[in-house]
């Protein structure tokens, strides 16, 4: 199973890029680009919740072999 943190590192940087992305079409008016930002931002808060969910599955599998 990967790690979580991963993950969770990847989500931070693509939610970043994506208001970096859409902040740069506000100001441009470039709807493409405003599109492309908040694409990335979902992805971004996708990815997040992707690792919560592995580091939780991980805590409580360590959490059961304690058992």
């Amino acid at each position: 199973m990967s790690n979580g943190n991963s993950d969770k590192v990847k989500g931070t940087v693509s939610k970043v890029k994506g208001e970096v992305k859409e902040q740069v079409g506000n100001l441009t008016d470039n709807k493409k680009m405003q599109g492309s930002g908040k694409k990335d931002k979902v992805k971004g808060s996708v990815q997040d919740a992707s690792g919560d969910a592995k580091n939780e599955a991980v805590e409580n599998e360590q959490s059961e072999q304690e058992k």
